[in-house]
């Protein structure tokens, strides 16, 4: 004879669909976020390595009138943005590099192209401080 008052046992998504789902989609979101991180690290990572980045950093540094304005050291301050392509040895670039020091903050503009090496068009810095620029090009 059966037993009018046992239960059911339900299956396991009815017992746990509470918990999977938010953790589920929670888990998708982690991996979205972790995977466009990668990219943005990448990204970054590629024009900090190129040249044009390095030599218009170390002509920042060794400007005797930015190292007066923006105090020394002067570093790099957030994301660098802008674009660079380079295939061999051709190729252009237009960033915006944030700076700091400690008398205050500015903004590096490089626009180049490479054929063989990098030739410039712009390297420039704007303080925000005392709103002038100042041209690295200039010699």
């Amino acid at each position: 004879m059966e037993d009018d008052n046992a239960e059911v046992r339900k299956n396991w998504w009815d017992r746990n669909w509470k918990w999977f789902v938010p953790t589920g989609c929670l888990s998708l979101i982690v991996f979205f976020g972790l995977f466009i991180g990668g990219i943005f690290f990448s990204v970054t990572t590629i024009m900090k390595d190129s040249d044009a980045y390095k030599e218009s950093i170390a002509a920042v540094q060794n400007n005797k009138l930015l190292v007066e304005k923006l105090g020394s050291p002067i570093e790099t301050d957030g994301m660098v943005s802008g674009s660079i392509n380079t295939t061999n040895n051709s190729g252009e670039c237009d960033l915006q590099i944030p700076l700091k020091g400690p008398k205050g903050k500015g903004t590096l503009f490089v626009k180049a192209v490479k054929r063989g090496k990098w030739k410039y068009d712009q390297m420039s810095v704007y303080i925000e401080k005392t709103d002038e620029e100042i041209d690295l090009l200039q010699k």
